[in-house]
């Protein structure tokens, strides 16, 4: 598809990203094949991992930022008795143990820490930036790679199986958060090392029970026809639908319309909203102050419904 077959197309994707793929692979295989002019991605995953990358499209973009900072899920393998240089199967093998026997309170015992607030060391290899550099491409060229630690947020950690030395995990986190790390976390707690094996992305909210769609899915839709296409893509509205909803009136739409700061008195609950104009149009990201006074964060310029 050259250039001038993309046009303004504004949804969102919540693309089943396979495995292989980096998560920018992936995005501009589904922007090609919706024929979107711009397109970004709401977290990455790598290439190791699977499942939900949502995709923004268009004026959906603007929230794709915002969306980083959800809560998400996944399902997590740990292999335990060995690390590797990347805390994943992709890297080298650094030392091995034998692992002990273990029962569910011992494996339970290890998890515990990994819960709530907890501290973590990101891997080596990640896509931190230090000095504008990310530190996967230091610690290839192999310089030594001083990782800082950094506060994150892990909601749930259960097992969901044990088979010999695998360990299936189910993990609840904020952003920021890197499975791999709680895995080799879990491995040092245990005793015996571990590194992750596999990694299935299942929700990231809003999108908490998502219809996800694969490339071949898209790739089958793309021949079919643009009707075809678009039944793949989630109004860019959906991506807010876990926040307060704000309608505003003819006035109020105007001043908004203009930039301009609009009072909603002060019994309004303060926050983050949608805000949507008189004439039914999503119009803007907004925040509600303690002064009841909703200002823009983010505006759309998306056409009347």
């Amino acid at each position: 598809m050259n250039r001038r077959s993309f046009r303004d197309i504004h949804g969102i994707l919540l693309l089943d990203k396979p495995l292989g793929l980096s998560s920018n692979q992936a995005l501009q295989t589904a922007r090609r094949l919706v024929g979107a002019a711009k397109g970004g991605h709401t977290g990455s995953l790598d290439p190791l991992a699977t499942g939900l990358l949502p995709v923004c499209f268009g004026e959906a973009t603007k929230i794709a930022g915002w969306l980083l900072g959800s809560r998400k899920a996944y399902e997590a393998e740990v292999k335990l008795g060995a690390t590797t240089t990347t805390a994943d199967l992709e890297g080298e093998i650094v030392d091995t143990w034998p692992v002990p026997p273990l029962d569910d309170a011992q494996v339970e015992a290890a998890l515990a820490p990994l819960r709530g607030r907890i501290t973590q060391v990101p891997p080596a290899y990640s896509a931190i930036k230090q000095d504008g550099v990310p530190l996967y491409a230091r610690a290839r060229r192999g310089e030594t790679v001083d990782v800082p630690s950094r506060e994150v947020d892990v909601y749930r950690l259960d097992v969901i199986e044990r088979v010999g030395d695998t360990v299936r995990l189910h993990v609840e986190c904020g952003s920021g958060t890197y499975v791999r790390s709680l895995a080799v976390d879990l491995g040092a707690n245990l005793g015996c090392g571990a590194h992750l094996t596999g990694l299935r992305r299942l929700w990231v909210e809003p999108f908490m029970a998502p219809a996800m769609v694969t490339l071949d899915e898209l790739r089958e839709a793309a021949e079919t026809g643009p009707d075809q296409l678009e039944a793949c893509l989630l109004p860019v509205d959906t991506g807010l639908s876990h926040i307060p909803r704000v309608e505003l009136d003819a006035e109020q739409t105007r001043v908004l319309g203009f930039g301009q700061p609009v009072p909603l008195g002060a019994t309004t609950a303060p926050g983050r909203c949608g805000v949507w104009g008189a004439d039914g149009r999503l119009m803007a990201l907004g925040d509600i102050g303690e002064d009841g006074i909703l200002r823009v964060l983010r505006g759309f310029n998306l056409p009347p419904p």
